[in-house]
C-alpha cells in the first residue's frame, strides 16, 4: 500500500544528497541564468549593422547619396572605402565585411541622362541565412531609392507625382518589433528543464548502485512508486525555482512580453518537468554508471530539445524526414505552448492538444520508470 510517510523519507534522503553536493545544487540554480544570458545576448536571428565596404568609382553626389542610403539604415554600416577588388576580396575572405558595393564610373551620367545603370553587390555567402537576409535588405533599399528617383524625374519633367495603385500597410502581429529575443527566451525554459533532468536525475539511481546503497533500499519496505516519486521531489522543487528564475530574467533583463496567463506557464512547466525528471531517472535506472548515465541523458534529451524542437531552427525548413522525427520530441509541443502564451496571449482553448501531449508524455515516462525499476529489483 502506498505510504506518504515512506515517500517523505525517501525525499528527505535525496534532499540530503542534494544539500551535501552543494556544487551540483549551485550549478542547478546557476544554469538558468547562464543559459538566459548566453542565448539572450549571443543567439540572435536578427541581422543589423552588417559590415559593408564600398568602392565608389563614380565619386559623384549621386553615388554618395546611394551609399548614404545604405549607411543610414539600421541594417548596414560602411566600415571602409577602397579603390580596387583586391582589398574588397581580402575584406570578404577575412570576414571583416559581409557586403561589398561597387558603384561604376558612369553611374551618375546614366542617371542624369535617364538611362538604366547597375551597381554591383557582393555578399559573403558562407552563412546562407545571413546572406539571404542581407540581399533582401539591399533589394528593399534599392527599390526605395529607385522609387524616389522616379518621382524626382517625373517632377522635373512637369508630370507631377506618381501614386502606386496598391499601397501595402504591413503589420507584424504578436511580435511587432520582430525581435528574435522574444522568440528565443520562452524556449529557454524548456531547455533549462531538460538540462536539470539530464544533469541531476540521471545519476540518482546510478549513484545508489555505485555506492552500494541500493541493496539497503531494497531491503526496506519502500515501494517502487514511493522510491521514484521520493527521488524526484527535491529536483522538482529545484526545477520549479529554475523556471521562475528564467521567467523573471526574461522579463526584467530582456523585456520579453508575457501576454498570457503566468499560471498556465507554471502549470504546464510543472507537467513537463515531471516528464523530464522521469526520463532522466529512467536513464539512471537502466545505466548503473553515473558518468555514462549523464552522457546518455544529454544525448537523448538535451540535443533533441536543442535541435529538433523548433527552438533554434524552424521545423518547416527542415527536410521532410526530419520533420516527422520532431513529432516524438516532447520539447516541440512545450515550446509551441510557451510561445503561444508568451507572444499571442492564448490559452488552453487553442493549446489544449499541446498540453495533452505533454501530460501523456509525463505519465508515460513515469510508467516506464516504474516498470524499469520494478524489473531491476525483481
Amino acid at each position: 500500500m502506498f505510504s506518504p510517510r515512506r515517500l517523505a523519507a525517501v525525499a528527505r534522503k535525496e534532499l540530503l544528497h542534494v544539500l551535501r553536493d552543494w556544487r551540483s545544487l549551485a550549478l542547478a540554480l546557476a544554469i538558468p541564468m547562464l543559459l538566459i544570458l548566453i542565448f539572450g545576448y549571443a543567439l540572435s536571428l536578427d541581422v543589423d549593422n552588417v559590415p559593408t565596404v564600398v568602392w565608389d568609382q563614380s565619386r559623384t553626389p549621386q553615388s554618395r547619396e546611394l551609399v548614404s542610403h545604405l549607411d543610414g539604415s539600421p541594417y548596414f554600416t560602411v566600415t571602409a572605402y577602397y579603390d580596387n577588388y583586391r582589398d574588397i576580396e581580402a575584406e570578404l575572405m577575412d570576414g571583416r565585411a559581409v557586403l561589398a558595393v561597387v558603384v561604376p564610373t558612369g553611374f551618375s551620367a546614366a542617371l542624369l541622362a535617364g538611362r538604366e545603370t547597375s551597381v554591383q553587390v557582393l555578399v559573403d555567402g558562407s552563412d546562407a541565412n545571413t546572406a539571404r537576409l542581407v540581399l533582401g535588405y539591399v533589394n528593399a533599399l534599392a527599390s526605395i531609392y529607385n522609387q524616389r528617383l522616379t518621382v524626382e524625374r517625373l517632377a522635373s519633367a512637369g508630370g507631377g507625382g506618381i501614386e502606386p495603385p496598391v499601397t501595402l500597410a504591413p503589420r507584424a502581429w504578436y511580435n511587432p518589433e520582430l525581435r528574435s529575443t522574444n522568440v528565443i527566451v520562452p524556449g529557454i525554459i524548456a531547455i533549462v528543464m531538460i538540462v536539470i533532468a539530464a544533469l541531476l536525475t540521471s545519476v540518482t539511481v546510478a549513484r545508489e548502485w555505485e555506492l552500494g546503497t541500493m541493496e539497503q533500499l531494497i531491503s526496506t519496505p519502500v515501494r517502487v512508486p514511493e522510491l521514484i516519486l521520493g527521488k524526484l521531489a527535491p529536483y522538482f522543487v529545484i526545477g520549479v525555482v529554475d523556471v521562475g528564475i528564467a521567467m523573471a530574467m526574461g522579463q526584467w533583463i530582456f523585456q520579453v512580453p508575457l501576454r498570457g496567463n503566468p499560471a498556465l506557464i507554471m502549470a504546464s512547466a510543472a507537467v513537463f518537468l515531471v516528464g523530464a525528471l522521469a526520463a532522466g531517472i529512467t536513464i539512471s535506472i537502466v545505466v548503473k554508471a553515473q558518468v555514462l548515465a549523464t552522457q546518455l541523458a544529454l544525448l537523448s534529451t538535451f540535443l533533441p530539445a536543442m535541435l529538433l524542437s523548433g527552438f533554434m531552427f524552424a521545423i518547416p525548413n527542415m527536410p521532410q524526414a526530419i520533420q516527422y522525427l520532431t513529432y516524438i520530441v516532447p520539447a516541440r509541443y512545450f515550446i509551441e505552448l510557451l510561445r503561444g502564451v508568451y507572444l499571442k496571449g492564448i490559452g488552453l482553448e487553442i493549446l489544449w492538444l499541446n498540453a495533452l501531449l505533454i501530460l501523456v508524455w509525463a505519465l508515460l515516462m513515469l510508467f516506464v520508470a516504474h516498470r524499469r525499476l520494478k524489473l531491476k529489483l525483481e
